[in-house]
């Protein structure tokens, strides 16, 4: 199963302060809107996103058919085939995608200790 790029989506209260801290450790800002409460951040391949009034919890994220450069990648496994997969081994959705044969689309599911797991195609 490709999940393609990995991600921390972090539920920050105060989006500058998280920026500055992150800066501290070399990242920086490789995506979003300091004005639309979010920030994309990156050292390395290593992303973080920053989501200030968004969401209550962090939750780990999966962007299939990209790598760590939000580009898209060749021979990745569509998001409805990971779904349709990660059903048939009893696992539980909190939300699933909504049913559109292709494209972008998104699920989510949580593993046992509580943590969200998003899984958000774009393409």
């Amino acid at each position: 199963m490709k999940l393609g790029a990995f991600s921390v989506s972090l539920a920050v209260k105060d989006l500058q302060e998280s920026k500055s801290f992150y800066e501290k450790l070399g990242f920086k800002k490789f995506g979003g809107d300091m004005e639309k409460n979010y920030l994309i951040m990156k050292n390395g391949d290593s992303l973080i996103g920053l989501f200030q009034g968004m969401f209550k919890d962090n939750i780990l994220t999966f962007n299939p058919g990209w790598d760590s450069n939000a580009e898209k990648i060749e021979g990745f496994d569509d998001i409805r085939t990971i779904e349709k997969d990660l059903k048939s081994k009893g696992i539980q959705f909190a939300q699933e995608t909504d049913g559109s044969d292709n494209g972008s689309a998104s699920f989510v599911i949580t593993d046992p200790d509580g943590n969200m797991i998003l899984v958000d195609q774009h393409i």
